[in-house]
């Protein structure tokens, strides 16, 4: 199945390991998804992203939000009780893409607001299939509210 969007969805990676974030871009783009990808290696750098502090001034709202949830400064959890307290932010879907199959994890990500628990492949083929499925749900099944563009 090959899907394609007649809209460019932006989407915000909170990702510190360069190799998955390059991971995530390739699976976009072999799944033909038509996004801008903005990529950030923390959960500090995601709030500037989000409020438009410093470089990020000139952003656009992502659509959706990719979170690792191990980074440096501020974690993914920590990240996601900030933003999902702060009613600007607090409707961005965000889909936790990360390493651990840590129950505890799961439950805590779920309960701090995350659409979404994905616990990332190990090899390239599992990970293209999870970004493929993660993508025909997104950007095919869900139903939004207007003026979301996903």
């Amino acid at each position: 199945m090959v899907i394609e969007h007649l809209n460019v969805i932006d989407i915000l990676l909170l990702e510190d390991e360069p190799a998955d974030a390059y991971l995530v871009k390739m699976a976009l783009k072999e799944n033909k998804i038509l996004a801008n990808l903005h990529h950030v290696v923390d959960g500090c750098e995601g709030l500037d992203f989000l409020q438009k502090v410093g470089k990020y001034a000139n952003v656009p709202r992502p659509d959706l939000i990719f979170l690792d949830l191990n980074m440096p400064r501020m974690n993914g959890s920590e990240f996601l009780t900030v933003i999902k307290s702060n009613p600007m932010f607090s409707d961005i879907p965000v889909i936790v893409l990360t390493t651990s199959d840590v129950e505890s994890d799961v439950v805590r990500s779920y309960k701090l607001g995350a659409a979404s628990y994905i616990t990332k492949p190990i090899d390239m083929p599992q990970f293209m299939a999870a970004i493929h499925q993660l993508s025909s749900y997104w950007f095919t099944l869900v139903r939004l509210p207007k003026g979301h563009k996903i």
